[in-house]
């Protein structure tokens, strides 16, 4: 339910978590009511591809940057057709935005999309809340939504919950469509859509790969149907114990031995095709700045997050699966985190993190790189 308005920045505004908490702001952006999850985004840049970032689908997003809308709103940043977060927190708004790129305020793109906002309140207060109590079901209401407390709170828990929600297919393509390889073409990939950014493929693109970007529906006949040089599970919202049918097209790719490459979302479907299971985290890890260690390498790199779920996998030892062998590649190294799997015996691997630093630095962009020499050595 939202209304567009101006002046909205003087509509009052309330947060309320789904533990009972409250807090009071203005209003940023649409004015109504919105519900989601309430997670936060530890990036200090990077608002625009967050928003636009369809694994934010159905949650509300805390920004933990004091001041954002700096940039305002440009037509290049945009990784999907639309905003897919359900709502958006932030402390102090800019007034103005500074940027020779800029075409709108972030305030104007909100409302003109209905996204519910609230500005104002003290978003280290939230953030430290939500570390420990973890994330939760959460409303905002401004304008004629605002009611009295109990009711406000009981709308929220009549939210769904995002853990055994089955979201990839709300926000994936519904027609195939082809990304070309820029220069010359050296490969094919059928790439699944659960939810994919707009910079994915086109850093594949960039390497020469003509990307085929198939619904999150694509049977096995679909992805073959391309005739792949190899196949890539993309990121995505949601519970990845709902997605049985991704898991099934991912265990044929890995029985049939083509290249594999999955991220985020596409980890988790990896690990649950290897016979691990995944958990939701208490807070999950969003933001631009999440140090992960290559195990494979020892490297660490500064890297861009945003999951909610994890795969649970033997951090200690390389594991027997039906596929041969594999092992944790990668692991957070703030909380150990799994963070990349790799089979042994087998063309295919995966990492939970953004390689396509979109928004984030480039520490992970070699990933792309060793896609390819997969696809190398398999056609060698």
């Amino acid at each position: 339910m939202t209304t567009s308005t101006r002046g909205a920045a003087k509509t009052p505004a309330v947060l309320v978590l789904e533990d009972g908490r409250v807090f009071r702001g203005r209003a940023y952006g649409a004015v109504g009511a919105t519900f989601g999850e309430a997670v936060f985004s530890t990036g200090m840049t990077g608002y625009q591809e967050t928003l636009t970032d369809p694994s934010y689908h159905r949650q509300v997003v805390v920004m933990t940057a004091p001041h954002v809308g700096n940039t305002g709103i440009n037509d290049e940043d945009m990784e999907s057709q639309k905003i897919w977060v359900s709502g958006y927190v932030v402390r102090d708004p800019a007034r103005v935005p500074s940027s020779w790129r800029s075409k709108r305020t972030l305030d104007e793109e909100l409302d003109a999309q209905g996204v519910v906002g609230i500005s104002g309140i003290d978003t280290r207060a939230l953030t430290r809340h939500l570390r420990e109590r973890g994330a939760m079901r959460v409303g905002i209401f401004s304008g004629d939504a605002v009611s009295d407390e109990a009711t406000m709170l009981a709308e929220v828990r009549r939210a769904p919950e995002m853990t055994g929600a089955d979201l990839s297919a709300e926000v994936a393509t519904k027609e195939a469509y082809v990304v070309p390889a820029i220069g010359e073409k050296k490969f094919t990939v059928a790439a699944v859509d659960l939810g994919i950014k707009g910079m994915t493929p086109h850093r594949m693109a960039e390497r020469g790969i003509e990307v085929h970007v198939l619904p999150a529906t694509a049977s096995v006949e679909d992805v073959y149907a391309v005739a792949p040089d190899g196949v890539f599970f993309s990121n995505g919202p949601g519970d990845p114990a709902t997605a049985d049918h991704p898991v099934s097209v991912m265990r044929a790719v890995l029985e049939r031995g083509t290249p594999l490459f999955g991220i985020c979302f596409g980890n988790q479907i990896l690990g649950r095709a290897l016979g691990f299971g995944t958990y939701k985290l208490k807070y999950g890890h969003r933001g631009i700045n999440q140090p992960v260690q290559d195990r494979t390498t020892g490297k660490v790199e500064v890297t861009a997050h945003n999951h909610g779920f994890a795969v649970d996998a033997p951090t200690d030892k390389v594991s027997d699966t039906p596929f041969g062998r594999a092992e944790v590649s990668h692991v957070c190294l703030n909380d150990n985190v799994v963070e990349g799997l790799q089979l042994l015996d087998k063309p295919a691997f995966s990492v939970q993190y953004h390689p396509e630093a979109a928004a984030g630095p480039h520490d992970a962009a070699y990933l792309f790189d060793r896609f390819v020499s997969l696809m190398e050595g398999q056609r060698a």
